[in-house]
């Protein structure tokens, strides 16, 4: 465990050195978070205004259970479209800067729209693999959702590099998923699983500080017998958890560029130990 997290604070290094040079590239992080919750608002104040959350909890499944799946795909479609157009654009960013340029806002996004169609197209099928998973996960006993969770832990992985071979190679969403299996087949063989990420330095930093806030506040509030500390520390908490996400997001998105262009190119751009990118993944 101790060596994953010095891996993985190696990997958050790195990425963040690619961060330092060009700070612009937070922003898409942001305005996808923004994005994603304009959508959840979009689709949720419709359906509960027509009733729709009213059917579905009545149990009028004739007629709730369609419409539930259609408005549930295309949410998915919607906020899956959001999440991997503005990533795409971070990771045509980071791409830029890996290669030596100087890259900026307007270049991620020239990117991204340069390359619509096909973001469009993947996030159909990521969201129809999503949607699938998730409803069959929600049929099955115990057993199942383990094996649906297996499934889904392979798709992750076979699909960790489709962005950035969507924003680089040109090719459509389908031929972006078989090209992502390939390098990864290529490079880190046949039986590979997912050894360092930088999910792993972030998941840890979330829990300490949300220990590091929440035991304070509740040891203030009880000496002190005032509620308002409570409410003032969570805003506290949740601002910085947004902040922890915003960067963990950036930094995936500038290490997925590395991974990438490590196994399609043989370089890592300067900013990254080849063995470091070389381990990103191991044998079974």
């Amino acid at each position: 465990m101790f060596t994953r997290l010095s891996n993985s604070w190696e990997l958050v290094k790195a990425s963040a050195a690619v961060l330092r040079d060009d700070k612009e590239l937070i922003v898409f992080p942001i305005i996808s978070t923004v994005g994603v919750l304009l959508v959840t608002i979009s689709f949720a104040l419709p359906m509960i205004f027509a009733g729709v959350f009213d059917s579905i909890i009545s149990g009028q499944e004739n007629n709730a259970g369609v419409i539930s799946f259609i408005v549930a795909l295309l949410f998915y479609v919607a906020q899956y479209f959001v999440i991997i157009f503005f990533n795409s654009a971070l990771i045509g960013a980071a791409m830029i800067r890996l290669r030596g340029g100087d890259p900026t806002l307007s270049d991620g996004f020239r990117i991204a729209f340069s390359h619509i169609g096909s973001i469009f197209g993947y996030a159909l099928i990521a969201s129809t693999v999503g949607i699938i998973l998730r409803t069959i996960s929600e049929r099955s006993r115990w057993l199942g959702r383990i094996v649906v969770s297996l499934i889904g832990l392979v798709w992750n992985l076979a699909t960790f590099l489709v962005v950035p071979v969507l924003v680089v190679e040109d090719v459509g969403p389908f031929e972006a998923v078989k090209r992502s299996a390939q390098l990864l087949k290529r490079t880190w063989g046949e039986q590979i699983v997912g050894n360092l990420s930088i999910g792993v330095f972030f998941g840890a930093l979330t829990i300490a500080v949300i220990f590091l806030i929440i035991a304070p506040s509740v040891y203030l509030m009880i000496a002190l017998e005032n509620p308002a500390i409570m409410i003032v520390m969570g805003f506290l908490l949740v601002a910085l958890l947004v902040l922890i996400s915003l960067i963990s997001s950036t930094l995936s998105g500038i290490y997925a560029a590395a991974v990438y262009r490590f196994a399609a190119e043989g370089e890592t751009g300067g900013y990254f130990e080849p063995e470091l990118v070389q381990n990103a993944f191991r044998r079974k």
